[in-house]
């Protein structure tokens, strides 16, 4: 702990950080929580849509520091299902923003060879945000590098709901019987089929909580709260908090024998 102490401490340097990282110690999938916007702009006497907007310039930042660390895939918490019930002003201002992002931000994601993929429950939104979300996956089809996952309309348990829903559908029809529902089957219908389920969830604003974000994806996940708040939340937070999930031990229900290394571990 104080080697990250020392890392965390202020005038460390990306590289600093940077440079006790090993490519292998790197998660293959990060998953944030984005918390905080209405706090930092509250801090500084502004209106909470300043920021929201505010919010643009850490998902650049992050998306583009995780393009360059060469991880598989990025999800971060846009929209949850429960955010419908903020005031009405708050959430078309949101929806706004977002059909903003989506037009100048594609250029972001193309320019770092991503592929785009929203996750929730789409069809629940607008026509014209649906359209701008299927033009972001098609004109990003083609890369090869991070996949960048945006939860909007999302929920844990509505994207369970919904697989139970499908299941029941398919078992009516005959096309799928009790005794091939596994977790593999499972994994397979969900939102993030073939994605990597996140090793490292992260979250900002210092709220400990996980508010019901991809509950099945994250059972083994490494959980790294921050009190920065995400407006403010920068490269080398993100790089703190890779740099805390290498030190740990992933034991995956399992044990680590004296002398064994971290890595050696054998999952349940």
């Amino acid at each position: 702990m104080r080697e990250l102490d020392r890392l965390a401490a202020p005038g460390t340097s990306e590289r600093e950080i940077l440079d006790r990282l090993e490519q292998d110690s790197l998660p293959r999938h990060i998953a944030i929580i984005m918390d905080g916007n209405g706090r930092w702009a509250r801090q500084r006497g502004l209106p909470r849509v300043e920021g929201h907007r505010a919010a643009i310039r850490a998902v650049r930042e992050s998306l583009e520091s995780a393009a360059r660390l060469e991880l598989e895939a990025l999800t971060l918490y846009a929209f949850s299902t429960e955010n419908w019930k903020r005031p009405r002003w708050e959430v078309l201002t949101l929806m706004a923003l977002l059909k903003e992002y989506l037009a100048k931000e594609l250029r972001t994601m193309i320019d770092n060879n991503v592929r785009f993929r929203p996750i929730g429950r789409l069809a629940e939104l607008e026509p014209e945000i649906q359209e701008g979300l299927q033009r972001a996956v098609e004109a990003t089809a083609p890369n090869t590098g991070l996949v960048f996952q945006i939860a909007l309309n999302y929920s844990g348990r509505t994207e369970l709901v919904d697989l139970a829903r499908a299941a029941a559908v398919a078992a009516r029809g005959g096309s799928l019987v009790g005794e091939n529902i596994d977790e593999a089957w499972v994994a397979e219908h969900l939102s993030t089929a073939g994605v990597p389920d996140p090793d490292l969830l992260i979250r900002t604003s210092g709220e400990l909580r996980i508010s019901n974000f991809m509950l099945w994806q994250i059972a083994y996940a490494e959980l790294h709260f921050t009190p920065v708040l995400w407006p403010d939340f920068t490269t080398r937070d993100l790089l703190l908090a890779v740099a805390d999930y290498a030190r740990r031990e992933r034991r995956y229900g399992g044990v680590v024998e004296p002398g064994q290394d971290a890595g050696d571990e054998a999952a349940e």
